[in-house]
């Protein structure tokens, strides 16, 4: 199970922890990292058990739960820029009167309103939550699908694939597995999106690697490896720097 497919199985409180309880180790939603149990770390010059670490990685790396969620794409938040700006200011503890400055717009009664709006969404998100759980209960005939990453760049029709369609694409591009080669390069939107998730799975979280390094690794998956890693980074896989001088899987 790779990360997103974790994040999106998390339960509500998981998910505002930003970490989760395995047998042997708590695991960050947001990146992967896992933290064993039973050992103590040292962490400028304190010593933490498991759990708390996890929440001292979580503040080192993410700076907060918050912080990584309110940069999640658009499609997957469900807000707006507008409400997204609003929320990162309320978040910081500001006044109504404080927002109403920064954002230059109407009054603090204009602010209030936002407010209002944004709780009224929170509701329509509970109660379509608790309808989704119900019907999960209920509906023997739904097909599973498969999560989408959460570094897509865009929720679309490509990412309507159920698990089994998503095992026939693998067996037919990747028969040998992340560590074969690729038999060609998948027509479809569809089937290259499977495709290239699996073909992310080869790079390690959290490595810098340079353009000779991922060059390196994809040539062994597929003769034209410039093709693929264009296409890794355009479907939101990998991010690179501006001078191309760096790559790393994106989380």
């Amino acid at each position: 199970m790779d990360i997103s497919e974790h994040f999106w199985k998390a339960s509500l409180e998981e998910l505002k922890q930003g970490y989760i309880q395995e047998a042997d180790s708590y695991r960050c939603l947001l990146c992967g990292e896992e933290i064993e149990k039973g050992i103590i770390y040292p962490f400028d010059g304190i010593f933490y058990e498991a759990q708390r670490y996890m929440r001292v990685h979580i503040e080192r790396t993410h700076q907060s739960v918050f912080d990584y969620l309110i940069d999640l794409d658009k499609k997957l938040t469900g807000l707006t820029d507008h409400q997204n700006h609003l929320l990162r200011l309320f978040y910081q503890g500001k006044s109504d009167k404080e927002v109403q400055v920064e954002m230059g717009i109407g009054s603090t009664s204009t602010i209030r309103h936002h407010r209002f709006a944004l709780k009224e969404k929170e509701r329509q998100a509970k109660t379509f939550l608790a309808i989704m759980e119900l019907l999960k209960e209920k509906d023997q005939n739904a097909p599973a699908f498969v999560p989408p990453h959460k570094t897509a760049k865009m929720i679309d029709d490509r990412y309507a694939i159920t698990e089994k369609e998503q095992q026939e694409i693998i067996q037919k591009f990747l028969p040998e597995g992340i560590n074969g080669r690729l038999t060609k390069f998948p027509p479809k939107e569809k089937q290259r999106l499977i495709v290239l998730r699996e073909m992310a799975k080869r790079f390690e979280s959290n490595a810098n690697y340079s353009e000779k390094g991922i060059n390196q690794v994809l040539e062994d998956m597929y003769d034209d490896y410039v093709l693929i890693r264009r296409y890794l980074i355009e479907y939101g896989f990998l991010e690179r720097k501006s001078d191309g001088s760096q790559y790393r899987l994106k989380q």
